[in-house]
């Protein structure tokens, strides 16, 4: 066994974690130890994992307060510095805001400025942070600072109180935990002031703190759950990211909502964006967070201008550049649908250089395929400077080894759509075919642009040419080859559509998987658009769908409800299952639950809750607690069915409607335990069903009651209260 105290030693835990992270980076569990194992190493051996953590992970505000106190502990003021310059801005995250501003407060309490530069890093903190729920301790240390600060003369006394003042009233009308206890202190510090004019102070402002508070006490409740420290990843799928997304979208559709009820629309925007920020802290992954927050800008930025407020509308519309910006050189730096977006932004804004950079940094990454940016480059270029720049960018596409065939068909496309022009659209596909000739998407393309423009003869020479010029496989040939069937069996006579078939036939006669289905590739013959010969069941029979699925022999368009009809008879075609399978209606849902309740049954992790009927009848019921005894002995009592003995036939009645069975039974329980109620003790019942019955006015003083009767315990309880009271 290794010697853990030789230099060098490296733990199995560590290699494991190590290994982990060569396969998935982002592993959040393999990166947890190996941060416990250097937190008791040097700074300087360290600093290597926390750069390499900050790097995975550029927006993790507790990875960066980590990296950060490393370097404190060794007094590395200057690193820190840098480091707070990297990450603060962007990161908002109140563990690390504040970090910084005990940073501030003990390393610059010597220097001459200390009073500026704390106030200055706390107004920095609360104009980035103070919308935050937790931001309480802020916005107190902030006051406690103010009120410590020593002022000489009364007008430094009036600075100080008006600094306080100015403070308390921005704080108690943001929505956070512990509101409460700051109106408490503010309206404390108004009367240690001047209580005359205390009062007035406070009632100026109760409505907005009364507001302020509802709306906390919802940001508490909308917020619940939120796991604020989580790393961004990339989607997983999981079911507690799952959770994760549906509570952000929560939250900031509360935002969007205006639960503060304001007219000032930049305040609505500042929290939404404020709400986003925070998010792109644990979803910076998922683009759809960074598209909507920025739409959200956009939209803001419209309504703002609308209204007549031109700067607000031009800082709103250039934070949205911003947003779209930081989304394509951070985390998502290879997501083609943000660059898009960005691009038809500023394309929107009349900035169509912006839009070439765009493109341009969008194509040069070496990693992606850039064929679709190129398609939607030379769109751009179309609409915004004409067919000439987009036959530039159609120029610089062919020359990118990377780019495929879909390039030369849009710019094809474009050139018959939109210049008009055949002579160049056909010149463009006969220049891709000479590179894709054995692509059969390029192929059919090609095709589809000749049967737009009703060109039989040339159709039917590129069907001649692709087909016999040996460059398709015959496994890919086989769909240009149904293709050619359909052409010649709408425009062609009976004697070229049995050629094509007989041609057709023999190349799949090569394809093993094909053999002995003549009557399945008969179907193509006779089939028009969702029309077939056959019923789908009769298709499945003869082997067509098997052929569709293997080789792209695949059914003919189909509409949405026969689509969902070919969906239905498949499904109860294919599914024999050889297992009951159980009735999911019936089942009952799993809820995650810390907190288990009376009558559940509780598993790892949550609860099933009982069923509905049962839940229903468990709140007519009177809780457990209220019951006393007796108990049963189940032990007892289960024996007692076990043993018991049930007659296989029914009891066949007498004259007198009384069994033999009965008589033998009434004679047994006479015999053995109830022959005590016919003692002397006995009292005389009355019989409910006898009217001549009377019924004894003795009471049995022999009977002991129940050791545990509710109602008589009850009773002599009153009466020793009464006799109490009396």
């Amino acid at each position: 066994m290794e010697d853990p105290s030789q230099q060098g030693y490296i733990p199995d835990r560590v290699k494991k974690a190590e290994k982990h992270l060569e396969d998935n980076p982002y592993d959040v569990d393999a990166w947890s130890v190996l941060i416990r194992d250097v937190q008791n190493r040097k700074t300087e051996e360290a600093r290597e994992l926390y750069e390499k953590l900050v790097s995975q992970f550029p927006n993790a505000g507790r990875y960066w307060k980590l990296y950060i106190e490393n370097e404190m502990k060794s007094k590395n003021f200057e690193r820190v510095e840098k480091l707070f310059q990297r990450c603060l801005i962007k990161v908002l995250n109140i563990d690390l805001w504040r970090c910084y501003l005990n940073y501030v407060k003990e390393t610059k309490g010597s220097l001459p400025s200390y009073r500026e530069k704390m106030a200055q890093a706390y107004d920095f903190a609360l104009d980035k942070m103070g919308m935050d729920i937790l931001s309480y301790p802020i916005w107190n240390d902030y006051i406690t600072f103010l009120k410590s600060v020593e002022a000489v003369g009364s007008y430094a006394e009036n600075q100080r109180i008006t600094a306080v003042r100015k403070v308390y009233q921005r704080g108690i009308v943001n929505p956070m935990i512990n509101i409460e206890q700051l109106w408490k202190d503010y309206i404390a510090y108004e009367q240690s002031i001047n209580p005359i004019i205390a009062e007035k102070m406070t009632a100026d402002r109760s409505r907005d703190y009364m507001n302020a508070r509802r709306v906390a006490k919802e940001y508490e409740a909308v917020t619940r759950g939120l796991n604020r420290n989580a790393p961004s990843v990339p989607p997983q799928g999981t079911p507690e990211e799952v959770k994760q997304v549906d509570l952000w979208k929560k939250y900031i559709a509360w935002e969007k909502s205006n639960p503060l009820r304001t007219e000032d629309h930049a305040t609505i925007t500042k929290r939404v964006m404020f709400a986003y920020e925070q998010c792109f802290l644990c979803l910076g992954h998922h683009p759809d967070m960074w598209y909507e927050s920025a739409l959200f800008l956009e939209q803001s930025s419209k309504l703002l201008t609308e209204k007549g407020d031109l700067n607000a509308g031009k800082m709103f519309s250039d934070e949205a550049a911003a947003i779209y910006e930081r989304a394509i050189t951070t985390l998502l730096k290879t997501n083609q649908l943000l660059y898009f977006a960005y691009a038809d932004f500023e394309e929107g804004r009349m900035r169509h250089e912006k839009v070439h950079q765009i493109y341009t940094k969008l194509t040069e990454i070496t990693d992606i395929d850039p064929t679709l940016a190129y398609i939607q480059y030379m769109k751009f270029a179309r609409r915004a400077e004409g067919i000439k720049s987009a036959r530039t960018v159609f120029k610089k596409a062919r020359e990118d080894s990377r780019s495929k065939y879909h390039v030369y068909v849009a710019a094809a496309l474009m050139e018959y759509y939109c210049s008009k022009d055949k002579n160049i659209a056909f010149k463009i596909f006969e220049l891709g075919l000479k590179k894709y000739g054995d692509e059969p998407g390029y192929i059919l393309a090609y095709v589809d642009y000749l049967s737009h423009l009703n060109e039989d003869n040339n159709t039917r020479v590129l069907f001649e040419r692709v087909l016999t010029s040996g460059s398709l496989t015959s496994e890919k040939s086989v769909e240009i080859w149904n293709r050619f069937l359909e052409f010649e069996s709408n425009i062609g006579d009976l004697a070229s559509i049995l050629k094509v078939e007989k041609r057709r036939a023999a190349v799949i006669d090569k394809l093993k998987e094909f053999e002995e289905k003549e009557t399945a590739l008969l179907v193509d013959r006779y089939k028009f658009l969702d029309l077939l010969p056959c019923t789908y069941s009769e298709l499945k029979a003869i082997g067509y769908r098997e052929l569709a699925k293997q080789h792209a022999v695949s059914l003919p368009t189909l509409n949405s409800s026969v689509r969902e009809n070919a969906q239905e008879e498949e499904e109860e075609t294919d599914v024999k299952p050889n297992y009951p399978r159980p009735d999911t209606n019936q089942m009952i849902p799993f809820k995650p639950r810390q907190i288990i309740p009376t009558g559940a049954h509780p598993v790892p992790g949550g609860i099933f809750p009982p069923p509905p009927v049962a839940s229903v009848l468990m709140t007519y019921l009177p809780p457990p607690t209220c019951f006393h005894g007796p108990f049963v002995a189940v032990d007892e009592l289960m024996t007692l069915f076990k043993n018991c003995s049930i007659p296989d036939e029914p009891f066949k009645g007498l004259q007198n409607d009384i069994s033999k069975e009965g008589i033998k039974l009434f004679e047994y329980v006479l015999s053995t335990g109830a022959n005590s109620l016919s003692g002397e003790g006995a009292k005389k019942r009355k019989n409910p069903g006898d009217p001549n019955a009377e019924e004894s006015d003795e009471e049995d003083s022999n009977l002991a009651p129940p050791i545990k009767d509710i109602y008589r315990s009850r009773q002599q309880k009153r009466v020793k209260e009464n006799s109490t009271i009396g």
